[in-house]
């Protein structure tokens, strides 16, 4: 009995020892075990028989009931599955819903730019990347990225954002407001330019 008690000192003077070490600040007891159980452990009284047979009965009685484990555990599931977006929209598909909106724009663009007296105002597309310039009022910048399935804007107004298509709504989607590409950038413009522009 006194050897086990004195085990029980040991190992209370070993976590601290733990605790205290620099490389071991970032680690209690309760990374290793649930947090009461070590507790429960070198708290609870000692059985009254010192027979091997009834301290790991003891022992094994502890660990059983101590059901709080410690807040470091990180849940598996809450982490968020990434998005393979070539499964979700093949690239030749891709390519053809991208060129085909971004050519709608260039096309509805440049109409509303003969619409508007901005000075500077300018629609250009190369190199797969529409840039509309709106003089001191700022500069869009439409183009694809086509490892994520995206087209992605840079605006003056709202700064960047990344569209995913929605075969739902048939349309560029901003997953976080579910807003759509040409619904902001019409919004945008009346803003800027202070004409409306129907882009649909």
């Amino acid at each position: 009995m006194r050897k086990l008690r004195q085990a029980v000192s040991l190992t209370r003077l070993s976590l601290s020892s733990l605790q205290c070490h620099p490389k071991m600040a970032s680690f209690t007891s309760t990374n290793f075990l649930p947090s009461r159980t070590l507790c429960n452990l070198l708290e609870s009284p000692l059985p009254s028989s010192s027979s091997s047979s009834s301290l790991r009965s003891f022992y094994a009685a502890s660990l059983c009931n101590s059901r709080t484990f410690s807040t470091n555990v990180v849940d598996e599931s809450q982490v968020p599955v990434p998005v393979d977006y070539s499964s979700v929209l093949q690239e030749d598909e891709f390519h053809r819903l991208a060129d085909s909106t971004i050519h709608h724009l260039l096309e509805k663009l440049e109409e509303y730019g003969d619409s508007v007296d901005v000075d500077g105002f300018d629609v250009d597309y190369g190199n797969e990347v529409l840039t509309m310039k709106l003089g001191d009022l700022g500069t869009y910048v439409v183009n694809k990225q086509t490892p994520n399935r995206q087209i992605w804007l840079s605006s003056p107004v709202s700064g960047p954002s990344r569209f995913d298509w929605d075969p739902s709504t048939q349309a560029w989607i901003y997953r976080r407001n579910k807003a759509s590409l040409l619904g902001i950038l019409e919004v945008e413009l009346k803003q800027l330019c202070g004409e409306s522009v129907n882009l649909f």
